[in-house]
């Protein structure tokens, strides 16, 4: 067993499999409930120039994520990959978080701890060694953080990614021998969420949820991989969606002189919304893409099918679907702007 995801006793079976993501789901919704009961206490995402909501909503419901996970995670006896180094930066990451859904917090500080958490997780990773390797894992931890960020802004999206993507992970970490326990309940910690995040959302996942999962998708994706327990393209292939349309509109707004930094609606998922497509519309499509692409990502490491025609039919793909979206945006007076 790939001591990356490390497990105390024995590698868990499917009854166990199951109980630990009856339990992380379980606990989720209760915490769900409670989150409710005390809504009108919590912090509210307003409409703003990055959210595409009407009306004021809950946004910490991630929340109960980390509620259901962590009694998973004490359930099964498991560890995180880089041990305590690991769970320092994940703390660090959703303290930040939810200080930021309550009080806010300027980008800059905001980043410096992502980037600080990242590069003390990167540094706990067995298998990265040396300046170079450290400070490019920690720079893929702390924009995949930030990935999950800004796909939060279409009802139920960031959720649907976390369920599929964490599922295919957990899926990945089966098929190489190594505990799939912690990712599967994430995921299923995900799912009472997902039902009320889901068009029309009453509870977001806020900071609090989307950067801290962001954080552990690539923590668990370099564990892997430096594990042995899948290839590279892997983790890539299954969040590929996401993935792009973050990296291709953050490059588009830099090499368009745009702050960065500063909210929007320049997404690909946020203009197919604002071409008609709505929330229940984007989220079918874009949950449609997360889905394919990761069952195409589990179907080639079980087959030992080849990755690249999967990769290169679905970079095709998206790049084709953006190309769509770009040309009907030049073309068509969109319902929000």
């Amino acid at each position: 067993m790939p001591s990356l995801f490390p497990l105390t006793g024995a590698a868990a079976g499917p009854a166990e499999l199951a109980a630990t993501a009856g339990a992380a789901a379980l606990v989720a919704a209760l915490g769900l409930a409670l989150l409710f009961r005390h809504a009108s206490r919590l912090p509210q995402a307003l409409p703003n120039a990055r959210t595409l909501h009407q009306r004021p909503v809950c946004r910490v419901g991630g929340l109960s994520v980390w509620a259901g996970w962590l009694a998973a995670m004490a359930l099964a006896g498991a560890a995180l990959p880089g041990g305590g180094a690991g769970w320092a930066g994940w703390g660090a990451i959703a303290a930040i978080s939810l200080l930021d859904d309550w009080r806010g917090v300027a980008p800059l500080p905001r980043l410096g701890v992502h980037l600080a958490a990242a590069a003390l997780a990167a540094a706990a990773l067995p298998g990265v060694t040396g300046v170079a390797a450290v400070a490019g894992a920690a720079l893929a931890l702390a924009w995949s953080a930030n990935l999950f960020n800004f796909m939060d802004g279409s009802d139920g999206l960031a959720a649907t990614m976390a369920v599929c993507g964490f599922s295919a992970l957990a899926a990945g970490a089966w098929l190489g021998g190594a505990p799939a326990a912690p990712m599967l309940a994430l995921a299923a910690a995900c799912v009472p969420l997902l039902i009320v995040n889901a068009p029309p959302a009453r509870m977001f996942m806020g900071d609090i949820g989307a950067v801290p999962l962001g954080f552990l998708a690539a923590l668990y994706g370099l564990a892997g991989w430096g594990g042995g327990v899948w290839p590279a393209w892997f983790p890539l292939l299954v969040f590929l969606p996401f993935i792009a349309d973050a990296t291709v509109t953050l490059a588009r707004r830099g090499l368009g002189r745009e702050r960065v930094w500063e909210a929007h609606r320049s997404h690909y998922y946020q203009r197919l919304h604002q071409l008609g497509a709505g929330h229940r519309g984007t989220l079918a499509f874009f949950g449609v893409l997360i889905a394919g692409t990761g069952s195409s990502a589990v179907f080639a490491l079980a087959t030992g099918a080849s990755a690249t025609w999967a990769i290169g039919g679905w970079m095709i793909a998206i790049a084709a679907v953006f190309a769509g979206i770009d040309y009907h945006w030049r073309i068509r007076q969109p319902k929000q702007r």
